[in-house]
């Protein structure tokens, strides 16, 4: 059902387009060089869901997530604030969403599990190397979930376009596939843009991104990336540890 989708690893930098064509285009400043993610995938962890689920019954868990930004030289293309850490389950929340609208599903120990919204409470989403249709209730297994379609700074498509992005490709297997994880998909659907590609920026040595991870009110840590997809897996492997081993391994840098 998926339509083949262009690589863009092999173009140079001046081929290589800055949208799709569907699509618009701390005071502690010590920064790291960031690991680059060729090959990783952290989207197959989603069946390791401990027993104790979350309903409207039982309040949710603390919050295991840093607040945190991402910068692309100076202008910032990704922020997480306190007030975007509060989350729901996936019951409470369907009725408030609207086609077009990306999802988060998040749970401690795990990274969060993006999805596209495409209506009659129906999601789209790369999960275990395919991209899959089917409906909210099934792919929240248990977990919170909260409506993030401000997060990245870019212009989002228009609806029907999000929906298309994310309906066509339904099908796309292993090797068929240009995204890294859910996020990446979810994002490139949203948005467009070829940054959330594989390939879709060359590493040509530069570290244009920046990762600002915050760990209090005046303390912050950065990391460099080459690309967005680097920065993007890096927060999300952060996602999966709990916030008191960050912090302590963070603070321990300092």
């Amino acid at each position: 059902m998926g339509n083949h989708i262009e690589k863009l690893a092999h173009l140079s930098y001046a081929e290589v387009p800055t949208a799709e064509p569907s699509g618009t285009d701390a005071e502690d400043n010590g920064s790291r060089i960031g690991v680059s993610y060729i090959f990783s995938t952290d989207d197959d962890d989603d069946d390791a869901l401990a027993d104790g689920r979350t309903d409207e019954r039982t309040p949710p868990p603390p919050s295991h997530e840093l607040e945190c930004a991402v910068y692309h030289t100076a202008v910032c293309v990704y922020e997480r604030c306190a007030r975007d850490l509060c989350a729901h389950s996936a019951e409470s929340l369907i009725n408030k969403c609207v086609p077009g609208d990306v999802l988060e599903f998040v749970a401690a120990g795990q990274s969060p599990h993006w999805a596209v919204y495409i209506g009659d409470f129906q999601l789209v989403h790369l999960h275990r190397a395919e991209v899959k249709c089917g409906l909210v209730m099934d792919a929240s297994r248990g977990r919170l979930c909260r409506i993030v379609n401000q997060l990245y700074k870019f212009e989002p498509l228009s609806a029907a376009a999000v929906v298309r992005n994310a309906t066509e490709h339904v099908g796309l297997k292993e090797r068929e596939l240009s995204w890294r994880n859910s996020e990446c998909f979810a994002a490139w659907c949203k948005f467009g843009r070829r940054e959330f590609k594989m390939g879709g920026e060359l590493r040509i040595g530069k570290q244009p991104y920046k990762l600002k991870l915050r760990l209090d009110g005046k303390h912050a840590h950065e990391l460099e990336f080459q690309s967005l997809e680097d920065a993007i897996m890096e927060r999300r492997r952060r996602d999966r540890v709990d916030k008191p081993e960050v912090l302590n391994e963070l603070e321990g840098r300092r």
